[in-house]
């Protein structure tokens, strides 16, 4: 699907800045993007630790792969692939080095599952700030990660289903299949707890 005129003429600008590696458009990137690749890698994850380590790591990639970006779609969709495909490096180098567990800590998809309760709260907790907030962030962190992963694509970072499927490589039947049953299971955590989710 083309990007309206003004996307378009945004996604070239910086597709000729990071091809000619423009410093003004990459501190630009960053300063835009920073605090959502953040807030998607802590989300993906389920964890607070390394994420300041894997949104640097998706920058340099950015900045080394920049020719591969050609403007003819949303910077977002790149960015946040870049940044999944990292994470899940990261999960199966981890994964690989502590063999001494046995439990199957990965769902069938290569999405990491739900890490076991640590001192920290969760993403989700930590980002709510009224009630509901946080009623929806505990209904949120009991979801599988790709029904999370899903839900904050389309609904926070508000990408298409087309751009959801580039970012996960899973087929946008698939990612809308997800956001359904998502959707689904916190209607669900809701209703059990006496409560309507208006969503």
């Amino acid at each position: 699907m083309p990007l309206p005129g003004s996307a378009e003429a945004e996604a070239q600008r910086i597709a000729r800045g990071l091809r000619y590696k423009d410093l003004a458009v990459i501190n630009e990137l960053i300063e835009w993007y920073q605090h959502r690749l953040a807030r998607y890698l802590f989300y993906v994850t389920g964890r607070r630790e390394n994420v300041e380590d894997l949104a640097q790591e998706t920058w340099l990639r950015v900045l080394e792969r920049g020719t591969q970006f050609d403007g003819r779609s949303r910077f977002e969709p790149w960015l946040f692939s870049i940044a999944r495909n990292l994470a899940f490096d990261q999960f199966r180098k981890r994964r690989a080095i502590s063999l001494d567990t046995q439990d199957d800590t990965e769902s069938h998809d290569g999405i990491p599952q739900e890490t076991a309760a640590t001192n920290h709260p969760s993403p989700f907790l930590m980002a709510a700030r009224s009630e509901d907030a946080t009623r929806l962030a505990a209904a949120m962190d009991l979801l599988e990660p790709i029904y999370r992963e899903a839900l904050l694509l389309r609904f926070q970072e508000e990408l298409s289903l087309q751009e959801i499927a580039d970012v996960t490589g899973a087929p946008a039947t698939t990612i809308s299949s997800r956001i359904y049953r998502g959707l689904a299971a916190l209607r669900s955590t809701f209703q059990e707890g006496g409560d309507s989710l208006g969503v």
